[in-house]
């Protein structure tokens, strides 16, 4: 709204106007809106766990509500609380107030700038609650829990804090105009009236009897014109002359009316007073100054704060308990059962001692000159290069002249290895966030990184990882680290005996020396057999099974499906405890646990990691194909969140192996020595991996750049040590129990075999397959013959003969019987 700064004369004969029908219902409609939105809100909040739950029961009369508007209020408070923007949903309802009164026009408020405030409140304030609860309760909503904790991702706890603040700080500044200038004279101004005053109020002056007598008339006239137009008086400030105070401006509106800067009293100096029309129909006087006085009224009249106390109340009510049980018995313990659990000792690896990097400044020298002088061969100028000596690698960086192309340079990496007599060199071109190129050029003489040295090293023992793993060590010397709780998964890849056992082993060996039995379960799955049978001593430290398994070590294909099939029902029950806790990850449900605010009663527990190691992935590809690759390739998308992660290894990353749907849900990848650069496409999505130089070097990939690594070299005696301190110390009674799965194939009913209804060929049937050794149908409808539906019955009745085992994916039957004279015995039984 504009200030009236003119007198503008009342019209002859202005009827009185009323409102269209339309007008009435609309603006009737928007406030019984904003009046049901309110009260619907602040009964959400002084019940939102029970209405939150009777949200979705909109049909369903048996169950009661809690709310003021019944289901419809639990509805309204869920969806623009709960799902949306929190407590900044009374903004939505005062809105909707606002828009009824300009229907009814009543100006009480400037609609943009309204607008304009509302959209504030609801664009930061459930962010700003959402940094305050952290995402506790239902202040932020989803809307202010998700931003805020994207950015606390993203900028950190500080970064998040600063950004509110400058944003608050900004909308003061830009809404009171606080400039050092401004903000100085509304002092003067303030100083300067309370000194006006204080004389125009004294007895002695004239004329401020003068004024009062004018200010008289005036007020009379005012009134005399309201009772001629039977109607609030709407006018326009007018000016009039007084003596003593040569300017005076009436006003009845809400507007504010900029004065001079000055303000005085004497005789010899212009003065302004505002005279300011109450419900009353008297006439106000004050002093007018640049303070903006009935933004502040508006801003009193819209004020939720109360509703928000009590909110917090709520939440403190809640928090009392769980604070009176934490006085009571204490923080809960998950380390309790195995209180004098000791960690493994760093004695237990094996100190190589050679590994100091040695510089041997000849090499350097000589592989500099050979680089330089092969670029000028082919005409490729250096301006600048200089070396990075690492322990198995060392990288030159060069500065190419202006002019000359990065595509020249990689083209000549054939010729590079071969002038430097390299096993095989690596060019980086150009190198992240450097203007330099790199050439990998391997030692002749490199240096050991063993697996104490890492371990020991001051950046591991004082991490704070969910899952620390230290790999090794960079090209420049130092320790590498990664937390396998963010990367989430883990696909390693690399031909035989090129360190990709020993990789896995380093893995293990990190979370062994960091996790509690109680915060850290393993699932291995072993098709050698022979690589992860060290770790059986640790099965009930560390390992998770079935409960109906022998080995914890799971070598059998079919036991690894259903393994997995389980921790797919471990993974779903897991969502539905962090679902009912409200809880985003696996680490803020633990935590909620241990500050003892979620009931064991209602099925909650303390939730450790799983970590799935599968050492080789192509051999359960070949034999179980999509029964293995549809559990791997869901737990890769959905295990994250609950603490289940992967770990897979195969040898040749080929495309039947590691699937798309596979390999999109595993960012990050560690690649050995592969055999072709199709291979190391593959796993990386770039070539590199087909020119290291094998034990131990590796490259890390994980969505951002590809780091060279020496992993770190840990022994098979050195597990066995560390498998050996952890199995003597006292462990549950059994190990972590996965939930139970039953297969499709084994819940089939074969039926109890009966003699007199056995095929004519079965004998002959069960002859074959003892002397071949072979359980497959499809050989016995090649050999006798026959269709695939008679010889999957006689299949079915060798079954549950007990002559071959159960169905066994793709691979074929087991046969129980070894050799055709018991079999002929076991027929001769048979026939009695």
């Amino acid at each position: 709204m504009e200030k009236n700064t003119k007198t503008t004369p009342p019209k002859a004969s202005a009827p009185n106007k009323t409102l269209s029908k339309p007008r009435i219902f609309f603006g009737v409609l928007f406030v019984l809106l904003s009046v049901v939105l309110t009260f619907s809100f602040v009964s959400y909040l002084l019940n939102w766990k029970a209405d939150q739950s009777q949200a979705g029961t909109m049909l369903d009369k048996t169950v009661q509500s809690s709310n003021i508007f019944g289901k419809i209020g639990d509805w309204l408070g869920n969806f623009f609380i709960f799902e949306s923007i929190g407590i900044a949903a009374f903004a939505v309802a005062f809105l909707f107030f606002v828009v009824g009164m300009l229907i009814f026009k009543k100006n009480y408020f400037k609609p943009w700038k309204t607008i304009g405030h509302s959209l504030f409140f609801i664009c930061w304030l459930p962010i700003f609650m959402g940094a305050i609860t952290k995402g506790q309760g239902v202040l932020s909503g989803v809307y202010g829990f998700q931003i805020m904790d994207f950015l606390l991702s993203v900028i950190g706890s500080a970064g998040l804090w600063l950004v509110l603040l400058v944003s608050i700080a900004l909308y003061f500044v830009l809404e009171f105009n606080l400039n050092p200038s401004n903000v100085k004279a509304k002092l003067n101004d303030l100083n300067e009236n309370t000194v006006g005053r204080v004389k125009a109020m004294m007895p002695n002056s004239s004329e401020n009897f003068e004024a009062d007598e004018e200010l008289e008339e005036l007020a009379a006239d005012d009134t005399e014109n309201q009772a001629t137009q039977n109607i609030k008086t709407v006018s326009t400030p007018a000016e009039i002359p007084v003596k003593g105070f040569p300017e005076v401006e009436i006003s009845n509106d809400f507007e504010t009316i900029k004065t001079p800067n000055k303000t005085s009293f004497d005789d010899g100096e212009p003065s302004k007073i505002t005279v300011t029309e109450s419900v009353g129909n008297s006439l106000n006087l004050s002093p007018v100054s640049t303070t903006e006085i009935p933004s502040a009224a508006k801003s009193d009249e819209i004020d939720f704060k109360v509703e928000v106390a009590k909110t917090v109340d709520i939440l403190d009510e809640s928090d009392k308990k769980s604070q009176e049980l934490v006085d009571k018995h204490g923080l809960y313990d998950h380390k309790l059962e195995l209180a004098k659990f000791q960690m493994p000792t760093i004695d237990l690896l094996r100190d190589y001692g050679n590994e100091e990097i040695s510089i041997n400044r000849d090499e350097l020298e000589e592989n500099k000159n050979k680089i330089v002088g092969l670029l000028k061969n082919f005409n490729v100028g250096i301006a600048e290069i200089k070396a990075t000596v690492g322990s198995t690698v060392t990288l030159y960086e060069i500065v190419p002249e202006a002019g000359i192309r990065v595509a020249s340079i990689k083209k000549l990496q054939d010729d590079i290895a071969l002038n430097l007599s390299a096993l095989g060199i690596r060019i980086i071109a150009p190198m992240p966030g450097k203007g330099t190129i790199g050439i990998e050029v391997p030692r002749k003489n490199p240096s050991m990184v063993s697996m104490r040295s890492v371990i020991n090293s001051q950046k591991f023992q004082n991490t704070d990882m969910d899952l620390p793993v230290v790999f090794g060590k960079t090209i420049s010397n130092e320790i590498f680290m990664a937390d396998l709780a963010k990367m989430p998964h883990l696909l390693m890849a690399g031909a035989t005996g090129q360190g990709k056992s020993v990789g896995i082993n380093a893995i293990l060996t990190s979370l062994l020396y960091k996790k509690h039995p109680s915060e850290l379960k393993f699932v291995m799955v072993d098709p050698k057999k022979v690589e992860l049978s060290l770790y059986s001593k640790i099965e009930r430290h560390y390992l998770a099974k079935l409960p109906d398994g022998d080995d914890a070590i799971i070598t059998d294909t079919h036991k690894v499906i259903n393994t997995l099939n389980s921790l797919c029902i471990e993974m779903d029950q897991r969502y539905d405890l962090l679902k009912n806790a409200f809880c985003k990850n696996l680490k803020e449900y633990n935590k909620k646990f241990t500050e003892r605010k979620l009931n064991p009663e209602n099925g909650h527990r303390y939730l450790p990691y799983i970590v799935l190691v599968v050492d080789e992935f192509a051999d359960l590809i070949m034999t179980a194909g999509k029964e293995v690759e549809l559990p791997i390739a869901r737990l890769a998308q959905l295990a994250r969140a609950v603490g289940i992660h992967l770990i897979v290894a195969t040898q040749r990353p080929s495309v039947n192996v590691i699937t798309g749907m596979i390999k999109a849900n595993f960012p990050a990848r560690a690649a050995f020595r592969v055999i072709s650069s199709v291979d190391s496409r593959t796993i990386l999505d770039s070539p590199g991996a087909d020119q290291l130089i094998g034990k131990g070097d590796m490259l890390y990939f994980n969505g951002n750049e590809i780091l060279r690594l020496q992993c770190a070299f840990v022994d098979t005696p050195e597990v066995e040590k560390i498998a050996e301190f952890i199995g003597e110390q006292k462990g549950y009674a059994s190990a972590f129990m996965l939930p139970e799965y039953t297969s499709e194939e084994s819940t089939s009913n074969v039926g109890a075999f009966d003699p007199n209804e056995k095929d004519a060929l079965f004998e002959d049937a069960a002859r074959i397959i003892v002397s071949t050794q072979q359980g497959s149908t499809s050989m016995l409808q090649r050999q006798l013959k026959l269709g695939y539906n008679r010889a999957g019955r006689i299949m079915d009745q060798l079954e549950a003969s007990g002559i071959v085992g159960g169905f066994n994916g793709a691979k074929a039957r087991e046969v129980q019987i070894s050799d055709l004279n018991s079999l002929e015995q076991f027929l001769e039984e048979l026939r009695k």
